[in-house]
């Protein structure tokens, strides 16, 4: 039988900053309630000075590997939009930090789609035959590019990690990932961006104005394609895997904003309470967002093995994606 890359552990690290809504109504001119009305969300966590990327990946990651019984793994996948560095990659440090030897180790950037794409390179390095076992992780210290002015974007981000580990198995298990879907639109490229950073902006070797480091998002026309895309990519996942959308027990969907969830579960037809959401405890974590949904379902015992999910999701780039698993029966702490 084919081989196929089967969820054996789960992990989530938050960092110890919690800011809540209040908090940023001292500062800015908005309200608790014109925050949780557009979004959803209650309060998000901050990493705080002196915590990179890779702090929050290392516990992720180490909690994943716990939650898989210790199994090896021979690759590294990060998925994050905020490295610690622009060069090297985050991947290999963190898995220095890990202790797990001279894996193979990279990054993945597709923003809130990260981990989807992340998931997708393991699952092949897992089907040919590169690797045995594969620890994946997406992680953001979003907080790090934020116009601390900007109430639009300041609001809905917090920082976090999720992992999973991914071990060869077979596509008949429980907790073996199925098809994926993953895709791109880099015409849409400035509706979510940090124009500077990058060589387009300093093509005389210049220092690009200050403002161009932040991030920016265009959120009227990202709603309303990220509920277009990430619905037709869950479709075209469905189909593949030959499930009716009635069979899927859960929708674990980006959480960018808690209209976008519901109005995406009612666009295939799911009841809302089907749709997972842990956004108003920890905001919009970009490419951390899925494993951390993920991890505080099954800690709160919300997946029971045996369940059909889909996970979607939609970011920067433009980019999507969307896959399905049957959870597995793990450990919960």
């Amino acid at each position: 039988m084919t081989r196929a890359a089967v969820v054996a552990g789960v992990g989530s690290a938050l960092p110890p900053v919690r800011v809540t809504n209040a908090d940023l109504v001292a500062r800015l001119d908005t309200s608790d309630e014109w925050i949780r009305s557009r979004t959803g969300i209650r309060q998000r966590f901050v990493a705080p000075a002196g915590t990179a990327t890779s702090d929050l990946a290392v516990a992720a990651g180490a909690k994943a590997l716990k939650s898989a019984g210790g199994h090896p793994v021979d690759a590294l996948v990060v998925a994050t939009t905020t490295p610690d560095r622009p060069c090297p990659a985050t991947a290999p440090a963190v898995a220095d930090r890990l202790g797990l030897g001279h894996v193979a180790a990279h990054d993945v950037a597709a923003v809130c789609t990260g981990f989807l794409y992340a998931l997708a390179n393991a699952a092949g390095l897992i089907a040919c035959g590169a690797a045995e076992g594969v620890l994946v992780i997406g992680a953001e210290t979003f907080s790090r590019i934020l116009n601390p002015a900007d109430r639009s974007t300041s609001v809905i981000f917090g920082d976090g990690a999720g992992a999973l580990v991914l071990r060869a198995g077979r596509a008949d298990e429980d907790g073996a990932l199925g098809p994926f879907d993953l895709g791109s639109d880099g015409s849409g490229r400035d509706l979510i961006t940090v124009p500077a950073g990058g060589s387009e902006r300093r093509p005389d070797g210049s220092e690009p104005p200050p403002e161009d480091r932040w991030f920016t998002m265009q959120g009227k026309q990202v709603f309303r394609l990220a509920v277009q895309r990430m619905s037709h990519s869950a479709r075209t996942v469905l189909d593949r895997a030959g499930w009716r959308i009635g069979e899927v027990d859960h929708l674990v969907a980006h959480q960018a904003n808690h209209r976008i969830v519901a109005r995406l579960a009612d666009e295939l037809g799911l009841p809302a309470e089907r749709a997972v959401s842990n956004i108003a405890e920890v905001g919009n974590t970009a490419a951390a967002s899925v494993p951390l949904a993920l991890d505080h379902a099954h800690s709160a015992g919300e997946l029971a093995a045996g369940e059909r999910l889909l996970l979607t999701a939609f970011g920067g780039g433009l980019t999507w994606g969307a896959t399905v698993l049957t959870w597995p029966a793990l450990d919960r702490d």
